[in-house]
Formats: structure tokens, C-alpha cells, sequence
């Protein structure tokens, strides 16, 4: 019986102690550098209720470096016809967001074999706030709620500093009382 306590308890410290290891000796600069898309796994301190994360796609996770942000709707995650997109932007996110370089389409989403690609710009009129904390998108038709995929395209330049910015989504839909309904968060990283 003391035995096979004894044996369970050196095989945790083992665990424990070789995990520190090899987090010590930098094993995980031997992995090859990702792709910047989402990761496989996330966590959260204390999600807040009701959180979706969305997902994106983002061509280069280093700062300063030019990058195309696809914020993607899909279908699951659209309730309604969405009339009106704003993106809340924290105000920590210190790269120039210019309108010009916004565009709302209907896309086809990428995958190992294949590219992210737009299949057909929708026409727009986009808003960016002076704090540029806040997009707002009106779509010339309403995004309509079925099974084809959308997605925002940003083509910016990254911010300098490094960390996790989360974009809130938010749709509205129009009629004589004007209801906004959260759709998600996508968690952008920045090395």
C-alpha cells in the first residue's frame, strides 16, 4: 500500500518536474512558427457570460508588418438580417485604421489547401470614429440570415506593441425600434 502511494507520487513530481523542464529550456522554440490564425486552444480568466468567440483570419502576427484581417460572419452564427455591423476596437489598439482599406464581402473561408478568398464585394458605406474605437458598416442590401459565409476585410499595418486585442460584434436590425444583439468576439493576437 506505501509502495504504490509512494510510486504515484513520484511518477506526478516526474510530470511535473520534466514539463518544467523542457518549458525551461525553451523546448517550444523548437516547434516551427505558426501561421497567424486563431490557436487551437484559448483560455480565458473569467469568460464573461453569453462570450462567443469568432473567427478570423489574419495573414501576419508581427508587429509592424503589413496585415489583412478577415473578420468572418457565418451563417451559424447570424440570427437575424443584419442591417447594420459595428466592430468595437479597444482603444489599446494603436494602429490607423483607414476606411479606404475596409471592404464587407461574401467569402469563400480557407483551409489547408485552399486560400481565404472574397467571392463578391458587397457595397458599403463604412464609418471609422475619430478615437477609432468603433466601425460602423451599412450594407447597401442586408446581410441576409442563411448558410454563406461574410467576413469584414482590414487591411492595415500591426500595431507596435505586442498583445491580444478583442473586437466586439455587434448587429442591428433595422425596423421602427432598432435592436442590437451581440454577435461575437474575435481575439486578435500581435507578437
Amino acid at each position: 500500500m506505501f509502495k504504490k502511494k509512494l510510486l504515484s507520487i513520484f511518477k506526478k513530481v516526474f510530470f511535473i518536474g520534466f514539463s518544467a523542464f523542457l518549458f525551461g529550456t525553451g523546448a517550444s522554440t523548437l516547434a516551427p512558427k505558426s501561421f497567424a490564425s486563431p490557436g487551437f486552444f484559448e483560455y480565458q480568466w473569467d469568460p464573461e457570460p453569453g462570450y462567443k468567440r469568432l473567427k478570423y483570419y489574419q495573414s501576419s502576427s508581427e508587429r509592424n508588418e503589413r496585415s489583412t484581417y478577415y473578420f468572418f460572419l457565418k451563417g451559424k452564427e447570424r440570427t437575424e438580417d443584419i442591417e447594420k455591423l459595428t466592430i468595437a476596437v479597444p482603444d489599446y489598439f494603436e494602429a490607423k485604421i483607414k476606411t479606404k482599406k475596409l471592404s464587407l464581402c461574401k467569402v469563400k473561408v480557407g483551409g489547408y489547401t485552399e486560400r481565404t478568398r472574397c467571392l463578391e464585394n458587397i457595397p458599403s458605406l463604412i464609418k471609422v470614429n475619430d478615437k477609432q474605437t468603433s466601425i460602423e458598416i451599412f450594407p447597401e442590401r442586408p446581410i441576409p440570415k442563411n448558410k454563406d459565409n461574410y467576413a469584414v476585410v482590414m487591411k492595415i499595418f500591426n500595431p507596435r506593441k505586442r498583445g491580444m486585442f478583442q473586437f466586439r460584434a455587434i448587429s442591428q436590425k433595422g425596423g421602427d425600434i432598432p435592436i442590437s444583439t451581440y454577435l461575437g468576439t474575435w481575439n486578435i493576437d500581435v507578437q
